[in-house]
């Protein structure tokens, strides 16, 4: 096995990524902040003179800030793509609240008795309002947008998942990966920005009345600077890759086709939940997939060959716990029903009925099952209860489905099912923790992100499905006390893909095709 690498070794390590990341991460928070001091300080001052249209404007800003971040996000891109424009807006909508908020409050809390003494000496309403409201209002604005600069850093990490950048590319690559050293290499200095900027904006706040009107004009001159920060990647006539946070940290991933292919292509980081369309759009040109994803057919991908044999074999198996295998034999015997089953044009045509056809995963496992004539009523036992687990994709709430029919129609044991749990360290952790029982995992996941063999035993294993089946079985049982049941049937394994009719216009069919189209880019 290899040596463990410490956190400091992997920062020092990833520090060219790390400083362009964190200098991203400080450009998305502040343009959204810099935008939501420009609205929302005049709406906020308007606002503090007329009660019902607080009542309106509050109300809606604070709707805003109950949308949980993801589905905010999810918003954005039908209608605004992929990329820095949906984070920013975003980001802008939650700062939204607390600045508008806090200016209405700053500026109510300014005594009658000053602004009509200010009158009585014949100062104008702008006078009144830039001379003395808001240098009064200040300290209780600039808590405002402290809240929201905090609120923004936090939320500005799920811009990865857009293909924005920033440091959640490290915290949700490492989460996929099983990787704590990368997660902390993005929490950390997320952390760390946070306090800073806080900081910074306390520092302001605490000017006194005397220098407040030099911090109106400070601030947003301060946050302009570091809206300048942004970094968005210059492509040219380059083609441009799109690929997942796991992705891109794995050997058999970005790694992979920098030292076998020696692919050197702009690239962004974005969530597979996105990202097919996004190549379908013409956002991006080329994607790291799976093989059996049901998008493919949808939206008129082709896969690029692997030459080079870096994506070993991802059969799909049941993975489950010793111990409960061992109380339980009979829940073997039902989840081995399905091994063979299910071979690879099987299981894109059940993801593509939940992927793009929007069917329920229960229906199409369900109706599945019946044509294979595998379906049998509950037999609502009370012997015991299976929890089941799965990553967040649609083939594991296929998978998961199928399995819970499977052992409540065949043996006297119940289930309950705990989809949705995230990555592969989420649902390992869980499986190994006693939180859950069994989970859907794939062989080469096992190898590469759990057990990570070293290079003579990847070497001698990964060219073949047996070898890699064999080596993870054994191994997960030595090491963590789990079984890895007979194969599905599938191999959902890492592809590159592109649009068929790019592809087909630039003759590429290979990934060494793709090096070489993009070294003569250059």
């Amino acid at each position: 096995m290899e040596v463990q690498q410490s956190l400091w070794e992997f920062m020092f390590q990833q520090s060219g990524k790390l400083w362009s990341q964190t200098i991203t991460h400080i450009g998305l928070t502040c343009i959204s902040l810099f935008m939501a001091v420009f609205i929302g300080l005049p709406l906020g001052i308007w606002i503090a003179g007329r009660k019902k249209a607080a009542w309106a404007v509050l109300g809606l800003a604070g709707i805003m800030q109950t949308i949980p971040s993801m589905a905010l996000l999810g918003f954005m891109i039908p209608l605004l793509g992929i990329g820095p424009l949906p984070a920013i807006t975003a980001l802008f909508l939650y700062a939204l609240l607390p600045v508008i908020r806090n200016t209405y409050t700053g500026i109510s809390g300014v005594e009658p008795a000053v602004t009509e003494s200010a009158k009585g000496m014949g100062m104008n309403k702008w006078q009144i309002l830039m001379q003395v409201e808001l240098p009064l209002a200040m300290p209780v604005i600039l808590a405002g947008i402290r809240t929201a600069t905090v609120i923004n850093v936090g939320v500005a990490t799920l811009a990865a998942y857009i293909a924005a950048g920033g440091l959640g590319e490290f915290i949700f690559g490492g989460i996929a990966l099983n990787n704590t050293n990368m997660i902390l290499a993005g929490a950390i200095p997320a952390a760390l920005l946070s306090i800073g900027l806080d900081f910074l904006l306390s520092l302001l706040q605490k000017s006194g009345l005397r220098r407040m009107n030099k911090v109106m004009l400070v601030l947003p001159v301060l946050l302009l600077v570091l809206s300048s920060f942004y970094l968005v990647p210059y492509t040219g006539n380059q083609l441009l890759a799109g690929f997942t946070p796991e992705f891109m940290g794995r050997e058999d991933g970005y790694l992979g086709l920098k030292s076998k292919y020696k692919l050197d292509i702009p690239t962004v980081v974005i969530s597979d939940a996105v990202m097919y369309k996004a190549a379908f759009e013409k956002k991006l040109d080329i994607i790291s997939g799976y093989s059996t994803d049901g998008r493919l057919k949808a939206y008129n991908l082709v896969t690029l060959k692997d030459d080079k044999n870096i994506f070993p074999p991802y059969y799909a198996c049941p993975l489950v716990r010793t111990e409960i295998l061992e109380k339980y034999p009979e829940l073997e015997t039902a989840l081995n029903l399905l091994s063979g089953i299910i071979h690879d044009s099987v299981m894109t045509e059940l993801n593509f009925k939940v992927d793009y056809l929007k069917l329920a995963p229960e229906k199409v496992a369900h109706d599945f099952l019946l044509s294979k004539g595998l379906y049998k009523k509950p037999l609502k036992g009370s012997k015991g209860t299976i929890r089941l687990g799965s990553k967040i994709f649609a083939e594991q709430y296929i998978l998961v489905e199928m399995y819970k029919e499977l052992i409540e129609g065949n043996t006297q044991l119940t289930v309950q099912t705990r989809t949705g749990l995230g990555g592969t360290k989420i649902c390992f952790d869980a499986l190994t923790n006693g939180e859950i029982d069994l989970y859907p995992e794939y062989t080469g996941t096992g190898l590469l992100v759990i057990l990570k063999p070293d290079t003579k035993t990847m070497s001698r294993v990964s060219g073949s499905r047996e070898k890699v089946y064999d080596f993870v079985r054994s191994e997960f049982s030595r090491q963590y006390k789990l079984q890895w049941l007979k194969p599905i049937g599938f191999n959902n394994a890492y592809a590159l893909m592109m649009r068929k009719e790019q592809a087909q216009s630039l003759n590429i069919t290979t990934i060494t095709d793709l090096k070489q189209f993009s070294s003569n880019e250059h």
